[in-house]
């Protein structure tokens, strides 16, 4: 049986190819780029380039969700939202998705055409009802659970993610419409975030996606000397690949076209049969 991730009008066959995930942060706060796309003209023209670049999702955030962050109400968060969502309206094909812990923005967005919901939060019973009263769109759902310094972090989030299938189920979403996400970055010290990255295979769920989104954060940066947020780009890269490797369907970053490329050649190596190609010569 073909499994794929059903969001909105897109459908993405799992196991084929890695799809990449472009982030546009419609806010004056973001970690990394903030304020660079917070007119919505310049996030229109971002969202179209980043298409243009390979992208396959459109990730509109409305508020940051970084460390030590100031939650903003509802209300500005979707008029930040909405005049970008309806711009873009019949000049994308690529699958739009709306990053918010708000089931009234998500309500909304999901009316004025996003066809996922982003819900760092995991997905409250309220975020679920909404999912549940539009029946393709694609649910992602995060761990942001602390977890103390002696968890075994890809365990805990692989109980998670268990609990949120059931959750999913009980109130009608179909597990082609789930996606999840570890939450590299979110109540986790260093080291388990490290972990996340490295095992793949033991957090993921056989029956849904999984999206790997480290793009440009703390983990990235520790080993590296804590470069500027915007030269982290070749980190990144290393960490999503080695998800790739370990069975990650949706890249969420900053680089487009560089993580493309990355993902490309990642599936080449994993995927070609090299095995076939007759002995080793001596």
């Amino acid at each position: 049986m073909e499994k794929f991730f059903q969001a909105g009008k897109c459908r993405f066959p799992l196991g084929e190819r890695t799809y990449i995930m472009g982030i546009l942060n419609v806010t004056p706060d973001s970690f990394s780029d903030g304020g660079k796309y917070f007119q919505p003209e310049q996030a229109v023209a971002h969202a179209l380039e980043m298409q243009e670049q390979g992208a396959d999702i459109l990730d509109i955030g409305g508020q940051s969700t970084r460390p030590g962050h100031v939650a903003i109400p509802w209300e500005e968060e979707w008029a930040r939202i909405a005049p970008v969502l309806s711009a873009l309206q019949g000049k994308v094909q690529a699958a739009v998705s709306v990053d918010t812990f708000y089931p009234q923005v998500a309500e909304r967005a999901l009316a004025a055409g996003a066809d996922i919901i982003n819900d760092v939060t995991g997905f409250s019973p309220e975020m679920w009802q909404v999912a549940g009263k539009y029946p393709q769109c694609g649910c992602i759902v995060m761990h942001w659970q602390e977890l103390s310094p002696q968890e075994d972090a890809a365990a805990a989030v692989h109980r998670f993610f268990l609990q949120k299938k059931e959750e999913a189920l009980a109130a009608g979403i179909s597990l082609e419409r789930l996606c999840m996400d570890p939450g590299v970055g979110f109540g986790k010290s260093y080291e388990q975030n490290l972990q996340l990255l490295a095992q793949v295979e033991r957090e993921k769920l056989p029956e849904t996606a999984f999206l790997m989104a480290a793009s440009r954060k703390r983990v990235i940066g520790a080993p590296c000397g804590d470069p500027p947020f915007e030269e982290r780009m070749a980190g990144t890269l290393a960490a999503h690949t080695l998800a790739v490797a370990g069975g990650a369907d949706i890249l969420r970053v900053h680089d487009i076209r560089e993580a493309v490329q990355a993902a490309r050649v990642a599936e080449a190596v994993l995927h070609h049969s090299w095995k076939s190609c007759g002995k080793r010569k001596e």
